[in-house]
């Protein structure tokens, strides 16, 4: 099983717009219904302009199905509209 945390520092004022367009992409439904997919969830972080994403995958298979997915593509679209930077933490469960 592996957990993921994307930090997600989106551009001035444009964070709620950014989860709005990923719901309305579905991109959020459609990720947490992939085979392998045990958690897919946003919320916002502690600074102001920040996104999180914790998602929890049964294996490293079910994350490279995500990655090749027509809504991972659509969601790196979208980044470039209202994101400014984006940060990724990766963890095994065995490491935890």
């Amino acid at each position: 099983m592996f957990i993921v945390l994307v930090r997600y520092k989106c551009k001035q004022g444009l964070r709620e717009n950014y989860l709005k367009a990923i719901k309305d992409n579905k991109i959020d439904e459609m990720s947490r219904s992939e085979e392998g997919c045990i958690r897919y969830e946003y919320s916002f972080g502690m600074e102001e302009d920040e996104l999180i994403l914790t998602e929890i995958w049964r294996d490293g298979e079910a994350i490279d199905y995500h990655k090749n997915s027509e809504h991972f593509a659509r969601l790196g679209e979208l980044k470039l509209q209202y994101v400014e930077s984006t940060e990724f933490e990766k963890y095994s469960a065995e490491q935890i």
